[in-house]
């Protein structure tokens, strides 16, 4: 890669940098799209520790790009299926297949969320679902697409960080497999740091919770923490050793004809 193009994915990046806060009330956690990535911030401005992540854009959900507050954890959740993942994914797998819900451990439920089926779905229910009267959500547990804990800052775009039903899929270099939430490896971690003001939510509880009995259970953080949702193709690492990525969602592409636009 010729050396002015590196220059200009620095600029680029440092040019999206300055949009940003640089103070925060609580040290923030840090997603860097292009990178994969997600870093737990010290007060000193220090790395705490990073994740490798999956994040959106395969299935044409790109993940946003935000500043928002960490303000609960919930364990073994249940995963509500949205609108259009309903209409145009379930719907079809259900025409095929009308067992397609109880094979992959979903249930239909009302808006009150009282449980319609969680077996065959009749014509009568296929209809409900494909016109949005019924909703689909996939039970807690192992087999969870969010896996066993998410971490909610809420948002427009109804995003937020969660573990896998496939941790599998972190070994591959390019990871956006997600329909826009962002998937963390080995999730326990991160969230015994985002309990870390909330007394008695260590490693060990946060582990026993996640594999306990007790299905779509609420933790409200002691303290709010930032979480920033960025985009930078070029990021300085833990070892001080600039690292270079792709531009995945073409947001430098844009960016750079932003800048370089002569105007009158």
């Amino acid at each position: 890669t010729p050396p002015e193009v590196r220059r200009r994915q620095i600029k680029l990046t440092l040019e999206r940098w300055r949009w940003l806060p640089h103070s925060f009330p609580q040290p923030p956690v840090v997603v860097n799209l292009p990178e994969y990535r997600a870093r737990a911030m010290n007060p000193d401005g220090t790395v705490a520790f990073y994740k490798n992540v999956i994040i959106g854009k395969a299935y044409g959900h790109k993940s946003p790009v935000f500043e928002k507050e960490i303000q609960y954890v919930v364990f073994r959740p249940y995963w509500d299926v949205t609108p259009s993942i309903q209409r145009n994914e379930i719907v079809p797998h259900i025409q095929k297949d009308p067992n397609y819900i109880a094979k992959h451990n979903f249930e239909v439920v009302t808006p009150k969320g009282e449980v319609v089926t969680d077996n065959q779905v009749s014509p009568e229910v296929l209809e409900g679902i494909r016109s949005l009267h019924l909703m689909v959500r996939q039970k807690p547990g192992e087999t969870n697409s969010l896996g066993l804990v998410k971490i909610i800052f809420p948002n427009p775009d109804n995003v937020y960080l969660h573990g896998t039903d496939a941790p599998g899929l972190f070994s591959q270099d390019v990871r956006d497999f997600s329909h826009g939430c962002i998937r963390v490896e080995k999730p326990e971690d991160l969230v015994a740091w985002v309990l870390r003001n909330n007394p008695g939510w260590d490693l060990e509880r946060v582990k026993a919770t996640m594999n306990g009995e007790k299905n779509n259970l609420q933790v409200n953080l002691a303290t709010r923490i930032p979480v920033l949702i960025v985009y930078g193709t070029a990021t300085v690492n833990e070892e001080n050793q600039i690292r270079f990525f792709d531009d995945i969602y073409g947001y430098d592409a844009e960016l750079d004809k932003a800048l370089s636009t002569e105007h009158p």
